[in-house]
Parts: structure tokens; C-alpha cells; sequence
């Protein structure tokens, strides 16, 4: 479905002045330099895929997308969606594509929210049966009915970004990007643009790629994870095998019928944080021990009563690759 290869963006920027008359000598002066926002990046998205695309500010997220839907040409490199570059078939490509972001939106201001969608659908040539059939199962998922006369500028930042997201939709493009699609969002919603997300994913096949700052978004929609810092990839696989990757101790809360009896040394790997009483914290690296050989191991030391289960937050995992 797209395919990444080796590509790089280089801009150039002005050197700002100082001193006296530096805004003057600013406007003179030719002196640039260059900024590798992009550096040799290469990766595929097979049909149907839910992929986060992840980083910190100024990694290189953003002019990836911008490049994947052809606002941006790449310095060297190539990207193909469907076979196709987006800078070169633009008008073929843009049809596959649909494109939201967050901070941004794609819907008149000043117009009732229906409007738009008159407007998006003459623009992709759109017919009218196939409008209104699309915009009936948008308006069920994502509830747009409570808003659709209201216009754009009176709508809640909410209500905004599910209207975008049928925005993007309207067309019926086979690739969705996201960037930032929860962004200032309250919990309630969410939640209701993740659920929307996994219902047009896994019912309609729609392959995304998502960029954000939220690891729950991550966490409860991706299949597939790619990070990328100072503008190259430093992981792209499963979230379980990056968890395993950076090897992040699991915690263990163990509650016994009473004082356990801790030896001086035990057999398997892992560590004892905390105890109180009758309540044991423990520590251990998946990768070295399951949590089963530690529960056997502790077994011997008395009746365990309960046990509780953390693993490290994938925020923290995130962190360690940045």
C-alpha cells in the first residue's frame, strides 16, 4: 500500500542576525544553513495496517506525512502509495488518500458542517447517492447529527474532529493519515474517536497511520509501531517486542496468609523493592524470568494470598528509545 524508500528532506533556513539593525541586516543578508529534517528513512505498510508513528517534537513526524500525501517533495528518496508518487500523481493519489490534522481543519469556518460536506464532495466528485450512503454510516459512528447545521466555528473541539474525520472519509479513501487527531481532547471523547478508528480499521479495512503524543492512542489502536528521532527510525516492529527490547522491569505485588519466610538467596531473577508485613514487591525482566517461575519460587515461602501485576508504562518504554 506504501512504500518508503531512503528518502530525506533538507531545508534551508536563514541565519538570524544579532546586534543593532539585525532585523534590517536580516532582510540583506542571503546567509542560510541547512536542517536534515529527514534522514534516509525507508519502511512499507501493507494493506489493512494500523501503524503509530511516533517521536518527539521536531523528530521528523509531520514532514514524513507531508511528504506521504505529496504537500512536500523529498530532497533524495522515493515514496509510492499504490504504486504512484504523490508529488508527481498528485490528483491520482490524493483520491486514495484521507488526510487529518489536528491542529488544523479542512471544514469552512463560517458554514454549517453539512455544507462542507457539499462542498468536499463536489471537489472529489463525489455523486449525490453515494454522499448521502456514506454520510448515514458516518453519522451513526460518530454521531454527527447533534451538530450537522452548526457551523464550524461554534463546534466544540470534539465535535470538530469527528466532523473532520467524515470529512476525510467522504471520499472513501482507501489510506488514512492522522496527525495529532486527539490532541486537547477530553477523555469521553477520546474514547469515542479510538472506537471509531478500530470500527473503520477493522470493518472497512482502511489502513491508517497515526502520529501522536498519546501513548494510549498507541497502546489501544496500533498493530505496529515505528519511532523516529532526530529524523531517523530507531525502532519499527510490534509493541510487545519493543517492550521486550528495552527490557523494563515488571512489577509484582504479592499479598501472603501471613509473614512470608525470605531466605538469604533465591534461584530465579528477580528482586525484592519492597515488604510490608505480609505484602511483598517484587521486580523482574520479562526477558530473563516469566512471572510464572516467580511465583513458584515464592510459593515456597508461604501461602500467597493475592497477586497484582504492573507492567512499565509504554510511555516509558517510548522514552528510553528517545
Amino acid at each position: 500500500m506504501i512504500e518508503v524508500s531512503h528518502i530525506r528532506k533538507t531545508f534551508r533556513l536563514p541565519v538570524p542576525k544579532t546586534g543593532r539593525l539585525a532585523a534590517v541586516r536580516s532582510l540583506l543578508s542571503r546567509e542560510s544553513r541547512l536542517k536534515e529534517a529527514v534522514k534516509d528513512i525507508s519502511f512499507t505498510i501493507e494493506t489493512g495496517d494500523f501503524v503509530g508513528y511516533i517521536g518527539p517534537n521536531g523528530a521528523g513526524k509531520s514532514t514524513t506525512i507531508k511528504m506521504l500525501t505529496g504537500i512536500l517533495h523529498p530532497t533524495s528518496g522515493e515514496v509510492f502509495v499504490h504504486g504512484l508518487s504523490p508529488h508527481r500523481h498528485r490528483r491520482q493519489v490524493v483520491r486514495r488518500l484521507g488526510v487529518v490534522f489536528g491542529q488544523r481543519s479542512q471544514l469552512w469556518w463560517d458554514l454549517p458542517v453539512r455544507d462542507s460536506y457539499d462542498i468536499l464532495a463536489a471537489m472529489y466528485r463525489v455523486d449525490e447517492v453515494a454522499k448521502l450512503r456514506r454520510l448515514a454510516e458516518y453519522r451513526e459512528l460518530l454521531a454527527l447529527d447533534e451538530f450537522l447545521d452548526t457551523p464550524v466555528r461554534k463546534l466544540s473541539l470534539g465535535q470538530r474532529m469527528r466532523a473532520d474525520l467524515a470529512a476525510a472519509l467522504l471520499h472513501d479513501p482507501d489510506i488514512l493519515f492522522l496527525d495529532e487527531p486527539t490532541i486537547g481532547l477530553d477523555v469521553v471523547a477520546k474514547k469515542s474517536i479510538r472506537r471509531f478508528l478500530k470500527t473503520i480499521n477493522r470493518e472497512y479495512g482502511k489502513t491508517i497511520l497515526l502520529t501522536t503524543h498519546d501513548m494510549d492512542d498507541i497502546e489501544q489502536l496500533c498493530q505496529r509501531v515505528i519511532v523516529i528521532n532526530h529524523g531517523e527510525i530507531g525502532y519499527d516492529g510490534t509493541i510487545a517486542d519493543l517492550r521486550g527490547r528495552i527490557g523494563l522491569p515488571t512489577r509484582m505485588k504479592v499479598t501472603f496468609r501471613g509473614r512470608p519466610a525470605v531466605p538469604d538467596s533465591w534461584l530465579s531473577p528477580f528482586t525484592i523493592r519492597e515488604q510490608q508485613d505480609d505484602t511483598l514487591t517484587l521486580e523482574c525482566n520479562r526477558r530473563d524470568v516469566t512471572a510464572m517461575d516467580v511465583l513458584r519460587e515464592i510459593s515456597l515461602w508461604g501461602e500467597v494470598a493475592d497477586v497484582h501485576m504492573e507492567e512499565p508504562e509504554f510511555e516509558d518504554v517510548v522514552h528510553r528509545i528517545y
